[in-house]
C-alpha cells in the first residue's frame, strides 16, 4: 500500500506536466497591415527610371496574395491621377494555411512620367494591399518623388 501511495504520488507530478500543453495562436488579426520601408530613388527622369518602393506587410490570417494572376490586389494610387493601378501579388503562403505572416514586398514602376507640359512635377503615391477575403489594409503614403524631363 505504501509503495502504491510513493508511485501514484510520483505519477501525479509526471501527468501534470504531460497534460499541460502550451496552446498558441498561429492567427492573428486578419485585416492585413502595410508599412512603408523605402522609396528610390526620390528623383526619377520620366520613360527613363524606375521607381522601387519597399514596403513591410503583416497578416494575421496569411490570405495575402492570389493563385490566379488576373486578379489584382495591390492598388498605387498616383496623386495626380484620378484613378489607381493595380498590381498582381501571389499567394505569400500556403493557400490552404491559416498562419500569421509578415515580410516585404517590392515593387517597381517602370515608366513614371510627366502629366503637364513643364520640365519638372511631383508626386507622391498612396498604396493599399487587399487579401483573398476582401480585407483592406491600412493606406500609406509616400514622401513626395520628383519627376523631371
Amino acid at each position: 500500500m505504501k509503495n502504491l501511495i510513493i508511485s501514484i504520488s510520483l505519477l501525479i507530478p509526471v501527468l501534470l506536466v504531460v497534460s499541460c500543453k502550451e496552446t498558441t495562436n498561429l492567427t492573428g488579426n486578419p485585416i492585413p497591415r502595410i508599412a512603408l520601408v523605402k522609396i528610390e530613388p526620390t528623383e526619377v527622369k520620366q520613360f527613363t527610371d524606375s521607381l522601387k518602393i519597399t514596403i513591410s506587410y503583416e497578416d494575421g490570417d496569411g490570405d495575402l496574395g492570389f493563385v490566379n494572376a488576373d486578379i489584382n490586389s495591390l492598388e498605387v494610387q498616383d496623386e495626380r491621377l484620378a484613378k489607381p493601378d493595380f498590381y498582381y501579388v501571389p499567394p505569400m503562403a500556403p493557400v490552404d494555411s491559416k498562419i500569421r505572416i509578415k515580410g516585404q514586398l517590392v515593387m517597381k514602376l517602370r515608366n513614371v512620367f510627366l502629366l503637364g507640359s513643364g520640365n519638372m512635377e511631383t508626386t507622391s503615391f498612396t498604396i493599399k494591399l487587399k487579401d483573398r477575403a476582401g480585407n483592406i489594409s491600412n493606406p500609406i503614403k509616400t514622401p513626395e518623388i520628383t519627376i523631371t524631363r
